[in-house]
């Protein structure tokens, strides 16, 4: 996941020299799972990040796991972009349902709905928090992920 997280990375950098974005990537994070699907949740979840950090001048995307008191070990990848009100949470991973106006942020707005399929796929969920103006966090599980994530005792 680390490997995949990082040319996902590569070719948003690539292909947007121009923007100012600290990538911050964990290494060693692996999960058994269909590398290509696995890949298109990167490319999408990414994605987002970079879109929605646009209209910041330096922005900081990071990409990790994470022990969640409900689900258990999770991935994530966090922005300080654009944010979301969490009332609309329910809307995030239904398909074409956009919470920001396409000439604001374009897009097709099956993104998260591809994501959310991906992870079931596996077995897994997703879910995300956010707040307007200060970022959101996209957190999937893949049930054999494989990563040392310490509990509050260790």
């Amino acid at each position: 996941m680390s490997a995949l997280a990082a040319e996902v990375a590569e070719e948003l950098v690539r292909d947007n020299p121009q923007r100012d974005v600290q990538l911050s990537i964990e290494p060693g994070m692996t999960a058994t799972g269909d590398p290509q699907l696995l890949r298109i949740v990167l490319v999408n979840l990414l994605g987002n990040a970079w879109k929605f950090t646009s209209r910041r001048e330096h922005a900081h995307v990071s990409v990790g796991t994470v022990r969640d008191p409900e689900h258990g070990p999770a991935f994530f990848v966090h922005d300080d972009g654009a944010g979301f009100d969490l009332q609309y949470k329910d809307k995030l991973f239904v398909a074409f349902q956009r919470l920001h106006g396409q000439d604001e942020f374009p897009g097709t707005g099956i993104g998260l709905a591809t994501v959310l399929r991906v992870a079931r796929r596996h077995g897994g969920d997703v879910w995300a928090e956010g707040e307007i103006d200060r970022g959101a966090t996209f957190y999937f599980t893949i049930p054999d992920l494989h990563a040392f994530i310490p509990t509050k005792e260790e």
